[in-house]
């Protein structure tokens, strides 16, 4: 039973991203978004340490200290900020890179999916903000990175699904396509 209900929270969450990132252009990582979690690496221990109600990286953290599927997954997703960490220039210890904007919009995505699948009727916009700031994840991001995920997941709690999308195309990933139209 749980090899089913994993396979089923995992592929309602990727199609879940694919219809957000859709709805702003993003076509190609929408279809690709996630690949390695059906990966043995992932899918297995996805398997062994499923609950329903939260990922069950945590669970595997928990029983054995670090988290192989998630160690599997950070390095092959770019949408995931962790896979952007690298060593800073002098002495500066582990410090994020700039990431661009398109896996910027879909790690946005990517929040709103996971935080619809774990908090189901308790979902509310305000949810993927309130998860980020119970997190770490604002040291470790790049300020251009952490400005621009901040600014959309306030703007998401404050006015929406629908304006927020709105704005990723016309302004965000706009910007974007006009630069690389400007470099051919």
């Amino acid at each position: 039973m749980k090899i089913w209900n994993h396979f089923c929270t995992i592929t309602h969450h990727k199609i879940l991203v694919m219809r957000h990132c859709f709805q702003v252009g993003l076509f190609r990582q929408g279809i690709l978004h996630d690949l390695s979690k059906y990966s043995p690496a992932e899918f297995w221990v996805g398997c062994r340490y499923y609950q329903g109600t939260r990922s069950p990286n945590n669970a595997e953290r928990e029983d054995i200290g670090c988290s192989t599927a998630w160690l599997h997954h950070k390095g092959r997703n770019k949408h995931h900020y962790e896979y952007w960490l690298d060593y800073g220039l002098e002495d500066k210890g582990i410090v994020g890179s700039k990431m661009p904007v398109n896996y910027v919009v879909e790690m946005f995505m990517d929040r709103i999916a996971a935080s619809k699948i774990y908090k189901k009727e308790a979902y509310t916009d305000a949810s993927p903000l309130e998860y980020y700031q119970k997190g770490v994840a604002d040291t470790l991001l790049h300020p251009d990175t952490r400005k621009l995920l901040e600014k959309l997941l306030v703007m998401l709690a404050e006015k929406g699904e629908k304006k927020t999308f709105a704005y990723i195309r016309a302004n965000v990933l706009r910007k974007k396509r006009k630069g690389r139209r400007m470099s051919r």
